[in-house]
């Protein structure tokens, strides 16, 4: 049996609707990798389609749970980042993979800080340039559109992009860098969504799409973000693991649009996720 690959995903955590940590630690584990967690906040629901939620800031407690496990000599075949709050903790995470790189730990941050043309609220300028200083210290890097124009400081262009664009804004995001780059976010006809990943060390550049579904979902880029990594951890190349993690975000979405509950709550990953494992695991007809 082959070694069971851990991942720390160091991300915060929601009570209530489907993102970050909820998600994470469930796709993850159905890879067959274990998934430790790192929780940089804890609130009561995510914030999106949600008012008066509850929030408590756990960035003191970052370091000593690094310093813990470094204590007791536990190791990562990838440390995997998302949505960090704040300066302090972009800083704290850019430590924590100093400690627990090893030549062979994958290191992957996705930058959540932005989405249609905007930040997020809260976030400024110099957030943006610590996120892009961390995108620095990755092996892989997962922005979406806007927070690759931000990084990068260029204009957001909004609706189908051409192959062009796609291959300059991916080379531009490995001069962070990054050894390889996921765009994700990427359309070129109006029927279509999906992402494109480049491997700067081979300059090969991939486009995989999806059927779109309209509406706006919460927490899609945690789950794709998860699916990839979790296929990565099986030993799938990269073209490969963002064709499946595009393949079963898709499916995911499909199906919470068709149970009509609306996109407040997150996608239905966990209906897939039987599927997703036995994929993994070659069994999948």
């Amino acid at each position: 049996m082959n070694k069971l690959k851990r991942v720390a995903a160091i991300h915060d955590i929601s009570g209530v609707g489907k993102c970050s940590l909820t998600v994470a630690l469930p796709i993850i584990s159905a890879a067959g990798a274990e998934c430790a967690a790192m929780p940089t906040a804890v609130l009561s629901t995510h914030t999106g389609g949600f008012e008066g939620f509850t929030f408590r800031d756990l960035t003191d407690d970052m370091r000593p749970m690094a310093e813990h496990w470094k204590k007791e000599n536990i190791t990562f075949d990838a440390l995997y980042s998302g949505y960090l709050g704040s300066l302090g903790q972009i800083g704290i995470v850019s430590d924590v993979f100093k400690m627990f790189r090893a030549p062979e730990t994958l290191v992957m941050v996705d930058p959540v800080m932005a989405d249609n043309g905007k930040l997020y609220s809260l976030f400024t300028a110099e957030h943006v340039k610590g996120m892009a200083k961390l995108c620095g210290q990755a092996d892989l890097i997962v922005p979406n559109r806007t927070e690759a124009a931000f990084m990068l400081e260029r204009d957001y262009k909004d609706g189908p992009m051409t192959e062009t664009e796609v291959d300059d804004l991916l080379r531009a995001l490995s001069g962070l860098g990054a050894k390889q780059a996921v765009l994700t976010g990427v359309y070129f006809g109006e029927g279509d969504l999906g992402a494109a990943c480049l491997d700067a060390g081979t300059g090969r550049i991939d486009y995989i799409a999806g059927k779109r579904i309209e509406g706006m979902y919460h927490g899609t880029g945690d789950v794709f973000g998860s699916f990839l990594l979790g296929a990565l951890m099986r030993g799938r190349g990269l073209p490969e693991a963002v064709k499946i993690a595009v393949d079963y975000t898709c499916a995911a979405i499909k199906l919470t649009a068709a149970d009509g509950t609306g996109p407040r709550m997150g996608v239905r990953f966990e209906s897939v996720l039987a599927d997703y494992g036995k994929l993994l695991d070659g069994q999948a007809k």
